[in-house]
């Protein structure tokens, strides 16, 4: 095996943590972020949310179970949650050259290389996510040895834009009609939607769903800033009055807060964990919640007949609202989650149920 070749990871205080290469052997740029997860390294590396990120894991042993079989079952992959690696750049503790699974197809380093992705492993992957946490999110590069390129700061642009679709898609042939808002969704709400008896009609970030005939709203996931998402709140704010049931996720939960009066603010760090514990507002109930976002909702401007339905335990930041009397509801977390805890995927059956009465 060739000796790798030794990177470092730069970050934008002038810090800087020396590493071997396992991925595409080209420097790279973007926002440093880290996520908490043991396992699910392929859902995570194709999350839309990450898409512009340089992806910090935690968990000290990556690669060890390889990378999957991209086969397409209902018109999407799988087990990835998009059609391809979104993050800018992989850290890790430990690579296992390895691999051993029953379902895996190729390493982790052959699929970054495939992805143009780079990858740097000799890393200490907690203490820099401990800086992450005390200083705030940073800018951060990758790069080899007698190079150098400028930082990159992926939230000065529409990320929705770049991950969103462009043409509509229809998925499955369900009783109720589902319009999906398309603003990086991860495959697994297509999965959570279908296996409940719908037809998903996906479409673009920007696109006028008013006139389309549907039973229901989806707001997906999506990466970025959500100010520049303003088609898309005027495009909810039309649909409001017709009193059909809308469901917002992540990103889709802050366009729905941007509608309804509230305002939004970029976290310290975000929350990027797959073990966030949240409360349902009213109730004692408290659930486990994944989570991958770098702004939050200000509920304290929301219009009036709007009121917080989840707040973080860790922060007390809203993670999601509903409306008093219609059937308008929507959560900061991934009820969707995957890989990651399954508590809240009945809001799926929560916003059906909806539709049905």
């Amino acid at each position: 095996m060739q000796k790798p070749k030794r990177i470092t990871l730069i970050l934008e205080d002038g810090s800087s943590y020396n590493g071997f290469s396992f991925g595409y052997e080209a420097s790279t740029a973007g926002e440093v972020v880290f996520n908490t997860a043991m396992t699910g390294y392929p859902e995570s590396l194709t999350d839309p949310s990450y898409f512009g990120q340089i992806l910090i894991s935690t968990y000290p042993l990556i690669g060890n179970y390889g990378v999957p079989d991209d086969k397409i079952i209902n018109g999407i992959p799988e087990i990835f949650e998009s059609e391809k690696i979104q993050v800018k750049g992989f850290v890790i503790s430990d690579y296992s050259f390895e691999y051993s699974h029953w379902n895996a197809k190729k390493s982790l380093a052959d699929w970054l290389i495939e992805n143009k992705v780079p990858g740097i492993f000799g890393v200490d992957t907690r203490a820099l996510t401990k800086k992450l946490r005390e200083k705030g999110s940073m800018l951060g590069k990758i790069v080899f040895e007698n190079e150098d390129i400028e930082f990159v700061d992926p939230n000065v642009e529409n990320l929705v834009d770049k991950v969103s679709i462009k043409e509509k898609q229809v998925f499955g042939n369900g009783k109720k009609k589902i319009v999906l808002i398309d603003l990086g969704v991860k495959n697994n709400i297509v999965r959570c939607l279908l296996k409940r008896d719908t037809t998903v009609i996906k479409v673009p970030w920007n696109y006028d769903f008013a006139n389309e005939d549907y039973d229901g709203i989806v707001l997906s996931n999506g990466p970025g800033d959500p100010t520049f998402c303003e088609t898309t709140v005027g495009n909810i704010k039309k649909v409001i009055n017709d009193e059909k049931p809308i469901f917002g996720i992540c990103m889709g939960n802050q366009l729905l807060s941007l509608a309804a009066g509230g305002k939004i603010y970029k976290l310290k760090y975000g929350h990027r964990s797959h073990n966030q514990p949240v409360k349902q507002v009213g109730t004692n109930k408290c659930f486990i919640t994944s989570q991958n976002h770098g702004y939050a909702v200000d509920d304290s401007h929301l219009d009036e007949g709007w009121e917080p339905y989840f707040v973080n335990l860790n922060d007390d930041t809203c993670e999601g609202i509903k409306h008093k009397d219609k059937p308008f509801f929507s959560t900061q977390f991934h009820p969707e989650a995957s890989s990651g805890p399954t508590d809240t995927e009945f809001l799926f059956d929560e916003f059906l149920n909806l539709i049905d009465k």
